[in-house]
């Protein structure tokens, strides 16, 4: 199976102009002719602002020839060319603005639907990919690519490209007015300006990437720490964790420092190239006006037009540095698009018809590395409304199961049938929607627990989230809340106890009302109290559904209508519970175990003892 590339290589090949076309379909979406009408209406915008930009010195030029005339035209040639300079930088300004306001719709709009469309793949991907991918580091690089989308339009359509044509003109014009050597001077001197720049920036992108990857680092351990704080505090380790942190941010100063350094001599080296410049077009249009071949006002035009040339150009260093950068970031959340999705819909697939929903496994084999087979021709049914269980060790496959069914994987051969359907020959989405799943690790999200119950079925009423959160349970905790509904559960759940997020989830899966229900260890985790009254909320639930029920402890399936155990990815044994007890083997020896550690529980707690040890073999028998 193919991994997936890392999101941030500092070593991969980047290609920009490939980066480049894949964000043009943004800027000129089909069908959307108001955008379109928008991009030509900037870059017209655009066109008069740097043209009238090139006349701005121009006017300033015959104002000073003017004051430098006769005194007869000092009252009234000066006034009227001085107001024409200042109207002309009005406009530069004006048509500036014009642009950007009439452009920042089709900017928003390209990072908007670049970002979502990412998202949305994020999600179709499998779940091999996301188990391989550390979220933090998934996160930074859809963070930094939707940056560096809005930073490139920004500065490389309205900035560098502009600037490079001003360029342009200006030559052009020193060039018609005077002679071929101004032109040539500041064509060399921008040149050379220019090639430095790429060089040092070129040398200097390694420190930025290392940067950002000691930055990714950094993030994605803090972020993993935090959403573990349980677990920090468990083992006291909180100042480990904070060594692991400042291994990484010692790696981030270290090519902090490096960048800055090396960005000092970039700057240095461009300000010398700069002035370099100026000052030899300088005296050459001195020489001139001392030879009478220029005027004072000729003299102001070369150097007004080489100070608004290297305005920008000072400017260009940092904007071409941080397109390098915004390409490289964006280069990273196109890479995420092109991952492929492990499991696709099949072409022409109809939604999945349910009719009683019995489940149908047919000599499934599965494997998460070919190297280690983890099912192997397993074949059971759940017959509709009836309920299955299966148990077995840890590292048996059971889980497994569940995200098959799910289709989180294709099996490697065999096939799952729901009502005699494929479910690899139906959508996706009817399928999960046909399945409701109460899992071990309740995951909640950072919301309320109305949110959280509402999230079965989005479009639900406040009346069937109640009425859910009644026949899990959990109605009447909730209402005992401060906030009621509105209580925050905290990020994962965290301020519910395992018994008040499984209810929770109980009732999340109650409102999504589906065909086929899963248990996927849903109290393996809980006490034996909280255990036996979630165990009867579920019995509930599953009332007349078909039911397929991954246990660990044993006392959860005795009334299952099967039982099936799962040795090293096969079926060992199957039957009812006390048909298993009475063929005394595998199942039997699980069933003694766990009543063993059971009883000794109870006479510890019966007299006051430690139990710890107890509850971890109970929790450890059917293993």
């Amino acid at each position: 199976m193919r991994r997936p590339e890392p999101i941030d290589d500092p070593e991969g090949p980047r290609n920009d102009l490939h980066t480049i076309r894949t964000l043009l379909p943004y800027l000129w979406p089909a069908g959307e002719t108001g955008l379109r009408a928008r991009v030509v209406v900037a870059l017209i915008l655009l066109a008069l602002a740097k043209g009238t930009n090139v006349v701005v010195p121009i006017f300033y030029k015959l104002a000073v020839d003017a004051l430098t005339g006769e005194t007869s035209a000092v009252i009234a040639v000066p006034v009227a060319l001085l107001v024409g300079y200042g109207l002309a930088r009005v406009l530069v300004q004006a048509f500036g603005e014009l642009r950007d306001a009439v452009f920042a719709r089709v900017a928003q709009r390209a990072i908007r639907l670049a970002g979502l469309k990412t998202f949305r793949h994020l999600h179709r991907l499998s779940l091999r990919f996301h188990m391989d991918r550390k979220t933090g580091a998934i996160s930074r690089a859809v963070e930094r690519g939707t940056k560096g989308i809005e930073f490139l339009l920004s500065f490389t359509l309205f900035n560098v490209l502009p600037t490079l044509l001003e360029v342009l003109l200006v030559c052009g014009v020193l060039w018609g007015l005077f002679n071929i050597w101004y032109a040539l001077v500041t064509f060399i001197t921008i040149a050379g300006y220019i090639a430095w720049t790429l060089a040092v920036t070129e040398w200097r992108i390694q420190f930025r990437r290392a940067m950002n990857t000691t930055d990714q680092e950094a993030t994605t351990k803090a972020i993993d720490s935090l959403l573990n704080y349980e677990t920090v505090k468990y083992f006291g380790n909180e100042s480990h964790e904070a060594t692991r942190l400042d291994g990484a941010l010692r790696g981030y100063e270290h090519a902090a420092v490096k960048s800055k350094t090396s960005l000092s001599l970039l700057n240095v080296g461009q300000g010398a190239i700069i002035s370099v410049g100026l000052v030899l077009v300088m005296v050459m249009a001195a020489g001139g006006v001392v030879a009478g071949t220029m005027t004072v006002g000729d003299f102001v035009l070369v150097n007004s037009y080489l100070i608004q040339l290297f305005l920008p150009l000072n400017f260009l260093g940092f904007v071409y540095r941080e397109i390098k950068n915004s390409l490289t970031d964006m280069e990273a959340m196109f890479r995420l698009t092109r991952e492929q999705a492990e499991v696709e819909d099949a072409p022409g697939a109809e939604p999945l018809r349910i009719n009683g929903g019995e489940v149908v496994f047919e000599d499934v084999a599965f494997s998460y590395d070919e190297r280690r087979p983890v099912l192997e021709n397993v074949s059971f049914s759940v017959p509709a409304g009836r309920t299955v269980a299966i148990v077995g060790s840890s590292g048996s496959g059971k889980s497994t199961v569940s995200r098959i069914l799910f289709r989180f994987y294709d099996v490697d051969s065999g096939r799952v049938l729901i009502d005699g359907q494929d479910i690899r020959q139906v959508t996706q989405e009817s399928l999960r929607a046909a399945i409701g799943i109460v899992p071990q690790d309740t995951v909640l999200f950072n919301d309320t627990v109305y949110y959280n119950i509402a999230y079965g079925r989005t479009g639900a009423s406040p009346a069937e989230v109640e009425e859910a959160a009644r026949l899990a349970r959990i109605h009447d905790f909730i209402m005992a809340q401060p906030d009621g509904y509105q209580t925050t559960v905290g990020e994962r759940g965290l301020k519910l106890s395992g018994g008040e997020k499984q209810r929770v989830a109980i009732a999340r899966t109650i409102l999504k009302r589906p065909g086929i229900l899963l248990f996927d260890e849903a109290t393996s985790a809980l006490d034996s109290h909280t255990e036996k009254e979630i165990q009867n909320s579920m019995a509930e639930v599953s009332a007349n559904r078909t039911t397929l029920v991954i246990a660990h402890r044993l006392s959860t399936v005795v009334d299952a209508d099967e039982i099936l155990v799962l040795e090293a990815g096969r079926i060992v044994e199957r039957g009812a519970h006390r048909a298993l007890l009475a063929r005394d083997e595998r199942y039997a020896d699980m069933w003694r175990r766990q009543q063993e550690a059971a009883e000794a529980l109870e006479t510890l707690e019966r007299a006051g003892g430690p139990i710890e040890t107890v509850v971890s073999e109970s929790g450890a028998a059917a293993e």
